[in-house]
């Protein structure tokens, strides 16, 4: 492997999981030039990566906008010429992380001779010279990725999440909070059944401020902005909802005295970082174990969880309303040293 291409397009949490995969490969294959294809919403994560020596940018958004607005030869040309233009790169290794046909194409597409995917699905195994099955612990971050590195022969004793961030967004936290560092809220997620419900963070909200005297803040994207502004409304809380640019709140994430999310890439940089996490997990429960001392997983085990995509309980997510804000206080004191462990 002299030059290698490393594929996960999206989304933020997996972006994370899969960041050990950079420094096992490094430490392979120390003068490899190793690059990242994924979409410009993820590329902040790793872009100032020091085992990266290039992240390419797949702007599908810009793409999306010429079709629907017709212009199918200025679509065919940008096409043609990213294709080319990644060519030019020689990869010899292509590793799809994703394992899905968008992700597989750009494999085949890059040109290189060995290309290797993980659980490849939706006709994408055709498009790979070897297929290796999602395996490992389904208990452990990141078990899939770490499985796959094994099997390529990668060293996994330290698979540790690396982010790292730009020398901007680290001096914008600084300016917003000086030297006091928040208790970092990380509620919302593509689905309903993974949230936590509002009056459930409204309870917690001064609880948190009150016993830890520190500022409390809410992360998101700009569509969580409105159910941002109802959890805070009268209470001793910010919402930056929609409000930062994804380094820059994995900055302020980065300076957390405390983050407690649900199941949601915010909440993922957390250990990252590793900063004292509170992990609410309950239709999906993308791990148990964690290896940090420093986060912690509320999951209660029901009978229909993870139910994933498909729940069951006519939208009572029972799973998510069985914790209790007080049960979270408990963690909370725990990690932060305010209490005894169980």
């Amino acid at each position: 492997m002299k030059r290698i291409l490393i594929i996960r397009l999206s989304a933020i949490g997996d972006v994370v999981f899969a960041s050990p995969m950079i420094d096992a490969l490094r430490q392979a294959h120390p003068r490899a030039h190793i690059a990242w294809l994924l979409e410009p919403a993820q590329a902040e994560l790793v872009r100032h990566h020091p085992g990266l020596d290039e992240v390419i940018v797949l702007p599908r958004g810009a793409w999306r906008a010429l079709w629907r607005a017709r212009r199918y030869a200025t679509l065919a040309h940008e096409l043609r010429t990213f294709v080319q233009t990644l060519r030019t790169r020689g990869f010899d290794t292509a590793i799809d992380l994703q394992g899905l046909f968008k992700s597989g194409v750009w494999a085949w597409l890059s040109g290189a001779r060995r290309r290797i995917g993980l659980g490849s699905r939706e006709g994408s195994g055709l498009l790979m010279t070897e297929v290796h099955p999602r395996g490992g612990e389904d208990a452990l971050i990141g078990s899939e990725y770490r499985f796959l590195a094994a099997r390529l022969g990668l060293d996994t004793h330290d698979f540790a999440m690396r982010l790292a961030l730009p020398e901007a967004a680290i001096q914008t936290a600084e300016a917003r909070f000086g030297e006091r560092s928040p208790i970092v809220l990380a509620p919302f997620t593509t689905r309903p059944q993974k949230h936590w419900f509002e009056e459930a963070w409204r309870a917690l909200i001064p609880e948190l401020a009150q016993t830890f005297q520190a500022p409390v803040v809410l992360l998101g994207g700009p569509d969580d902005r409105v159910a941002g502004e109802r959890i805070v409304a009268d209470l001793p809380a910010l919402n930056l909802c929609g409000q930062t640019s994804l380094a820059e709140a994995a900055a302020i994430i980065h300076r957390a005295r405390l983050l407690i999310g649900v199941d949601t890439g915010l909440t993922h940089m957390g250990t990252a970082f590793e900063r004292p996490t509170l992990c609410l997990f309950g239709s999906t429960r993308p791990y148990l174990r964690t290896e940090s001392p420093v986060t912690r997983v509320i999951y209660h085990a029901l009978p229909c969880a993870p139910c994933k995509r498909r729940p069951t309980c006519g939208g009572a997510y029972t799973c998510m309303r069985d914790i209790t804000p007080d049960e979270v206080m408990h963690h909370a004191q725990i990690l932060l040293g305010n209490a005894s462990a169980p």
